[in-house]
């Protein structure tokens, strides 16, 4: 092997070790934001968010309508504990995204799921009143959080 081949390997080589190095760094010493994912068929889904190979969702949560619940219209629960049981990851097609953007770290939903990853609940009354809002595995729990520009009583602020 002549000095031109030797050199171009050890670049070669060298550039391999830095990426590795890279996807080494960013996987465990930098913390994952998460992101809110909308697709086409109206799911919200949220969790960090790795666009390397695929689009892919890790400790993913998804947003719940409770048209029968006035109070809290709103729900978050963790996707891996729907009934059917799916694993705590989610590719997703890139076509069918519509928008996604990523969560403030200091914001209520952030907070919430940085501090209580399973949604369990610190409330004893949470799951009492025959509603299956929070299971023994931390599934869907109302967090009752307010929407930014609503009080609490779900009027719009002016």
């Amino acid at each position: 092997m002549n000095t031109t081949n030797r050199i171009l390997v050890s670049i070669i080589v060298i550039l391999i070790l830095a990426l590795l190095g890279v996807v080494v760094w960013r996987q465990w010493f930098v913390a994952s934001p998460y992101y809110a994912v909308y697709l086409r068929t109206g799911d919200l889904y949220f969790g960090t968010l790795s666009r390397f190979p695929s689009l892919t969702l890790k400790g993913v949560y998804m947003l719940q309508v409770n048209r029968d619940d006035v109070q809290n219209p709103l729900s978050i629960q963790k996707f891996a504990n729907v009934f059917w049981g799916p694993e705590d990851m989610m590719r997703i097609n890139r076509s069918e995204v519509v928008w996604m953007t990523k969560l403030k770290n200091d914001g209520q939903l952030a907070q919430l799921l940085r501090t209580n990853p399973s949604l369990t609940s610190s409330n004893p009354r949470d799951g009492m009143n025959g509603q299956n809002n929070l299971t023994p595995q931390g599934g869907a729990i109302n967090n009752n959080l307010p929407l930014q520009g609503s009080s609490p009583g779900g009027k719009q602020e002016r």
